[in-house]
């Protein structure tokens, strides 16, 4: 099966996981005022906060995000949560990229065929179904956080997943403009696009999962699997 090595794509547990080294120096997600740079103890909050933030979205669903809900939960003041994050968008968009750190870590360091070790084309195609199914899971919280699309595309997680599938495809189509090919794939995992498919469509995701091992063949030029 197609779909038997992708796991849940629930939040991971808090604090972010390290990503492997090498090829991950070209991935960092977070800018300067992210985790890695924090104080022990202002590292410790965030991953509070975004605790209570994850809590939140299990028990009442994302409309339950609030500042002052997680404010509360986390028992600190609400400027503290405006300061951290900016506002609710940045919130959600924070506990995005948390998954993504551990999405990164899958597909930088983690078995085959999403990690290294298997043909570059076999690793787009797990890449692509991994994204799709982890995207489907937390759909509510992706289509929370896209209210500014530019802010969508510049944010850090976005950025790592893009140059991850540039890499892939520089080695399968060398002669490709990877840049804009990479940001075309990635569209067909957009989660406003998915969730209109599933949704309004009622089209089945592992539709959507046979769709994406087609398109990486047709662009790349390669033998779908049997």
């Amino acid at each position: 099966m197609l779909y038997a090595v992708f796991m849940s794509a629930s939040l991971p547990p808090f604090p972010q996981p390290q990503v492997p080294s090498g090829e991950a120096e070209l991935l960092q997600l977070g800018s300067a005022g992210d985790a890695p740079c924090l104080r022990a103890d202002a590292a410790r909050n965030r991953a509070r906060l975004l605790e209570a933030a994850a809590e939140l979205i299990a028990e009442h669903g994302v409309a339950g995000v609030t500042m002052e809900a997680v404010a509360a939960a986390a028992k600190v003041g609400k400027g503290t949560v405006f300061r951290r994050f900016g506002d609710r968008t940045g919130l959600l968009m924070a506990l995005l990229d948390h998954s993504s750190r551990k999405l990164q870590a899958d597909f930088l360091g983690g078995p085959p065929p999403l990690g290294p070790g298997a043909p570059p084309v076999e690793r787009l195609r797990a890449f692509g179904l991994a994204v799709l199914y982890r995207s489907a899971e937390q759909l509510e919280l992706h289509l929370a956080s896209q209210s500014e699309p530019a802010r969508r595309y510049s944010a850090p997680p976005h950025r790592a997943l893009r140059m991850h599938v540039v890499i892939l495809l520089r080695q399968i189509v060398p002669n490709a403009d990877c840049e804009i090919l990479a940001q075309t794939l990635l569209g067909y995992l957009d989660p406003s696009a998915i969730h209109y498919l599933t949704k309004q469509c009622g089209m089945p995701l592992e539709r959507l999962a046979t769709g994406w091992v087609d398109l990486v063949a047709r662009v790349t030029g390669t033998e779908p699997p049997n």
